[in-house]
Order: C-alpha cells, then sequence, then structure tokens
C-alpha cells in the first residue's frame, strides 16, 4: 500500500527565529532523518555517538546492507514505519546489493532521486569515486580511521549542506518509492 509524504527538506535547518512551514502552517523544525547504509558495528557505534553530540537534531536509521537500504526507502519490512530521509549515507561495499547499486535505484526512482547521496567509503580507488559521481552521489567520503577525525568529518559535512539548504517544500508530494 503505498504511503505518501512529502519532498526531502536537505539538510534545512531554518534560523530560531523563522518557524519552519510546510503547507501553510507554522511548525518547528523537524528532526534530521538520516538513512544509514553501513555494514561495520564500529562505524556504527561511532555515528551513533556523534549523533548523540551532535548539534543539529536528527535520527539515524540503519541498513545493514543494500536490499534492507531498499527496503527502508520503500517502507518495507521493518521500515514500514520510516519517513522518508532527508539524506543517505552509503557504504559503496554492502552486502546483498553493493552501494553503487543502491545509488543508481535511488537516482532512477522518481520519488527517491532529489535525496542526495554521501558515499561514506574506505576506499580510495579513483574508478570508485567516478562510478558514484556518474550515478549522481552529491559526494564521495573518505571514513576517517581516527574517531575525531570521523567527528570533524560529520560536522563537516553538516556545514556544508547549511550552505547548500534547499528549500523545505518544493510543492510536490511523493509516494513511497518502488525500489
Amino acid at each position: 500500500m503505498p504511503v505518501s509524504y512529502g519532498v526531502p527538506r536537505v539538510l534545512r535547518k531554518d534560523p530560531p527565529h523563522l518557524p519552519h512551514s510546510r503547507k501553510g502552517s507554522m511548525q518547528t523544525p523537524e528532526k534530521l532523518h538520516i538513512l544509514v547504509a553501513e555494514y561495520n558495528d564500529a562505524d556504527i557505534a561511532l555515528l551513533k555517538r556523534i549523533a548523540l553530540s551532535c548539534d543539529v537534531e536528527c535520527k539515524l536509521y540503519f541498513a545493514r546492507d543494500g536490499e534492507e537500504a531498499l527496503d527502508a526507502l520503500a517502507q518495507r519490512a521493518k521500515f514500514e514505519a520510516m519517513p522518508m530521509p532527508d539524506l543517505m549515507l552509503v557504504n559503496i561495499y554492502l552486502p546483498k546489493i553493493d552501494g553503487l547499486e543502491v545509488l543508481r535505484r535511488v537516482k532512477e526512482d522518481e520519488h527517491a532521486r532529489r535525496i542526495p547521496v554521501i558515499i561514506l567509503t574506505m576506499s580510495e580507488r579513483q574508478e570508485d569515486m567516478v562510478k558514484v559521481y556518474d550515478c549522481g552521489a552529491v559526494s564521495y567520503l573518505l571514513k576517517p580511521v581516527d574517531p575525531e577525525d570521523f567527528n570533524r568529518l560529520t560536522q563537516t559535512v553538516h556545514d556544508y549542506w547549511q550552505l547548500v539548504r534547499k528549500p523545505s517544500d518544493l510543492g510536490s508530494k511523493r509516494k513511497a518509492t518502488g525500489l
């Protein structure tokens, strides 16, 4: 059964004196919903700790492989109640369905294609970088080894998206993706 939801607010956080407006109603800014497609337990734990200490109110959803990432976007299985993410962080080397294929499917889907996808990986291979940009990733970021560097990277991603923020409502409705 299709579920209806609005177009993502691409990491937008309005200044405190300007209320977030959707369909003419005045609301406070909502949490930032981030889908993380990652299989590495240490990286998942680190992202959870960073999210708790971050100055941005966000909710992380974790998919442990590419199949789960697509289920999350289609609101299937255990992700049935999950809202559409505002941002995706995807490891390129996911089990079952790799991150590159997840990226391709996201960008081919009319309801999901506007979701910014950041590839977060240990791969320094030039051909991986070219492929993900060709498929529509907004960034290709190398995972830092040091947790403090990981924290700085997370803050950098946040700051970057604050600079290029998009309108919160692009005037169209989305339906559950068929991914």
